[in-house]
């Protein structure tokens, strides 16, 4: 997987962001800087959570047969500071009509979404760093 962040404003944190064929746009708010043109990378990662949690959830109860509806996963995030370690707060919502056995089991296959994993688990990073000529150098 691979994502590709692109500064689109000289003047500004916004970034046009490429993943495989899809663009979406990343950038502060403007209290921080930005021009309010996306979400910022904080709340990336929030949506990053919720959907693939949702994702997880329906892809499940498809396997399973079941025809559970909608669902909507709310995600709360927020990051460490000096005291107290990065948090994140789910709630899923799903049908009234889900059984006991389907909320149990949904619940604990939620928390078992490729993000969650990468979250909870042991992270690691490589980073090096390429020069190129400025555009306007040519």
């Amino acid at each position: 997987m691979k994502a590709i962040a692109r500064r689109t404003s000289p003047s500004a944190f916004t970034h046009r962001i490429e993943i495989r064929r899809h663009e979406l746009t990343a950038d502060e708010p403007s209290g921080h800087g930005g021009d309010d043109e996306g979400p910022s990378p904080q709340e990336l990662l929030a949506a990053s959570l919720a959907s693939c949690t949702a994702i997880t959830i329906e892809m499940y109860a498809e396997r399973k047969g079941w025809d559970i509806g909608q669902v909507e996963v709310d995600c709360e995030y927020a990051p460490a500071n000096g005291t107290s370690a990065t948090s994140f707060a789910l709630t899923l919502r799903l049908p009234s009509t889900c059984t006991e056995e389907q909320l149990e089991k949904l619940g604990i296959i939620a928390a078992k979404c490729p993000v969650h994993r990468t979250l909870a688990g042991e992270v690691s990073f490589k980073q090096r760093i390429e020069l190129v000529e400025p555009p306007d150098a040519a």
